[in-house]
């Protein structure tokens, strides 16, 4: 009898003693920060970003300035064809898709098709390619559906092509 009445008091105890780190091991877990996923992490801090800044004094003209170059500096990074002011090689990589078949009304490259805009002027031709047209014959796409393109790229590719009117 005695033998179970300790056997019974060692049970309780261990008993015991698990409840205890039951308790201290969830203690602890509720102690420890959560990890954070990095990419919920960033998209978090991309939505928090503002919408604008405000500029203001000296200080605020500087910072206007500085990110006035830095999207100039970004933008020119982003110019068409590494920014070559050759013609030909616009025309072959870009305007060739639609100008060399007569796509959506495009006139090829034929002195016939070009007679009525070239009498309107070089500088209407241009604008036109620039900031696109749509007329009785067809359609032309802004900077020849290339944003990327420069207004001095676009210049130099339409009088490359009115030069090698055939």
């Amino acid at each position: 009898m005695a033998f179970l009445k300790k056997f019974s008091l060692i049970i309780a105890a261990l008993a015991l003693l698990t409840l205890v780190l039951i308790v201290f091991a969830h203690y602890l877990h509720g102690t420890v920060p959560p990890e954070v996923n990095p990419q919920a992490e960033a998209r978090l801090l991309q939505r928090l970003q503002p919408a604008g800044a405000v500029y203001a004094g000296d200080t605020g003209a500087a910072a206007m300035a500085a990110a006035a170059d830095a999207a100039r500096n970004a933008a020119a990074s982003q110019v068409a064809y590494g920014g070559t002011l050759d013609g030909a090689v616009i025309y072959n990589t870009l305007c060739s898709a639609c100008h060399g078949s007569g796509v959506a009304g495009a006139p090829k490259l034929e002195k016939a098709a070009w007679a009525a805009r070239v009498a309107q002027g070089t500088d209407t031709v241009v604008k036109h390619a620039i900031e696109g047209y749509q007329g009785a014959a067809g359609v032309m796409p802004a900077r020849g559906g290339n944003p990327a393109l420069s207004d001095e790229q676009v210049r130099a590719t339409v009088t490359w092509m009115l030069e090698n009117l055939k």
